[in-house]
């Protein structure tokens, strides 16, 4: 099965405490790329949620956030009276002002509000983290649909490039036969006596090195190899059909190089068009 990298997650809960609400988002990376957005009571659960994100995800960018919204009734805040009084007395030793305005400072500087909110038990922490992984089966299963709809675009384009190589095929030997053509034409033009066993062995020698049929049969075969691999059950396969894909693109290149032949070169331009479409999904595929 093809999956993307790209997808999107959410999923909310109503606890004892709160609210919890996560939501996460991946988009396309080579390597795994986390990052977290976490209320800073949550702090505690970094490490348990790292670990459920990275037996889900092996690659891509992904950007996590949640909130937890505490109830009123479990959350209380205190001004830590004592400190401020230091922090107004310490400014008022250094300049000279009105205590309205150092009571502003004061109360903006470390510790000075106190937040009493009652420490997450482990019901709460086994909500948080069950959250976390319906967030992350919905980002799954958000992967999966994108998955199909690329795997139909990249099957697409590999028979539309199959299609060009048939035509490929049927100009080939006409572009034989006019390359022998040419030079026999050369050749009376020149008036020249030649050994015609030799001629002929030079030829054959000078029309192997154009023959471009080895390099359409290894065309068919990457393309044959890249939908077999596009249809494998296994799931982490971009890299290998991006490996896939640099091989196909050496074969059009071959052929284009070694045509000679004016309209087998367009379909060698139409053939990069419909790889760089399949190039472009695959900077996507997980």
């Amino acid at each position: 099965m093809l999956q993307s990298m790209t997808g999107f997650g959410n999923f909310s809960v109503d606890s004892e405490m709160g609210k919890i609400s996560v939501d996460i988002k991946t988009l396309n990376s080579k390597n795994l790329d986390l990052n977290y957005n976490l209320s800073p009571f949550l702090k505690d659960l970094e490490n348990d949620i790292r670990l459920i994100i990275m037996s889900s995800f092996k690659r891509g960018k992904v950007d996590i956030k949640i909130n937890f919204k505490i109830t009123q009734k479990q959350s209380s805040t205190n001004l830590n009276r004592e400190l401020i009084k230091l922090y107004i007395k310490d400014l008022q030793q250094i300049v000279p002002g009105d205590a309205m305005e150092f009571l502003k400072i004061a109360i903006s500087l470390p510790n000075s509000i106190e937040n009493n909110q009652s420490n997450l038990d482990n019901k709460i922490s086994n909500e948080i983290k069950n959250a976390v992984k319906h967030a992350v089966k919905m980002v799954i299963d958000f992967r999966k649909q994108e998955g199909n709809s690329l795997k139909k675009d990249i099957l697409n384009n590999a028979s539309l490039i199959q299609k060009k190589i048939k035509l490929v095929e049927k100009l080939a030997p006409k572009r034989i036969k006019k390359i022998k053509e040419k030079i026999n034409k050369n050749l009376v033009d020149l008036s020249l006596e030649v050994d015609l066993n030799r001629f002929h062995q030079e030829l054959i020698y000078h029309l192997e090195k154009l023959d471009i049929n080895e390099e359409l049969v290894r065309l068919n075969n990457h393309l044959i190899f890249l939908k077999k691999t596009v249809n494998d059950k296994e799931i982490e396969k971009g890299k290998k059909l991006t490996f896939i894909g640099q091989e196909i693109g050496r074969e059009i290149n071959t052929i284009g190089s070694k045509s000679n032949h004016l309209e087998i070169q367009q379909i060698v331009v139409e053939m990069k068009n419909e790889l760089e479409k399949i190039k472009e999904q695959l900077l996507n595929v997980l």
